[in-house]
């Protein structure tokens, strides 16, 4: 056996493993990149986790993790209070901001619509988006979902959960891969996607 194979090394390579695209080579470099690192490095990589994990918390009005509350998009006084884009996850948020192409507010649902991994209505920040559109000044929702299967139900069950406030309910054109994510799409792949936006 390996001094790899047990112990704090491979205890490190396995929790490296668990962040999302590493796999186990890659996890193994990482974790003997930060053996040979000088320990002020891996110390600091220690503390920005500890940090992030004990300062950020969601935005309690649009979900966003921030280190504020509100977020800066939601404290921004300079953005279309009409317009609410609707996003899965807050690296949306960095895809379409990116782009300088939308000024209004977001509502981040923290997922989609998934039955089969128990990921129901009541999973995602509905409550606070509905009352955000009956209460608020918007004009237009936008559904910024991926082009999933779940994003797509997601879209058509935002549609009908929003349809009688009264708000205008688009959703972001193709441009966007079916089966991809908003996260890798480009400025322009993007910005196509809001100006061809349609109607739900």
């Amino acid at each position: 056996m390996s001094y790899t194979e047990s112990g704090p090394v491979a205890d490190l390579i396995e929790r490296l493993q668990r962040l999302p695209t590493i796999g186990r080579k890659t996890a193994s470099r990482l974790a003997f990149y930060l053996l040979k690192a000088p320990p002020a490095e891996a110390r600091e990589l220690a503390d920005a986790i500890r940090q992030v994990r004990d300062k950020i918390k969601r935005c309690n009005r649009c979900n966003l993790l921030t280190d504020q509350d509100p977020c800066y998009l939601c404290a921004d006084p300079n953005r279309d209070e009409a317009l609410l884009c609707i996003v899965e996850e807050g690296h949306d948020v960095a895809a379409i901001e990116r782009t300088s192409h939308y000024r209004g507010r977001y509502h981040v649902l923290g997922g989609s619509l998934s039955p089969l991994d128990g990921i129901g209505p009541d999973e995602l920040n509905l409550d606070e988006l509905e009352r955000r559109v009956r209460d608020g000044n918007v004009r237009e929702v936008i559904v910024a979902t991926n082009p999933t299967v779940e994003g797509e139900a997601t879209a058509a069950y935002l549609a009908r959960l929003l349809k009688p406030t009264g708000a205008k309910v688009t959703r972001i054109a193709s441009g966007i891969p079916v089966g991809g994510d908003i996260e890798y799409a480009d400025e322009v792949t993007m910005s196509r996607a809001l100006e061809g936006r349609r109607e739900l």
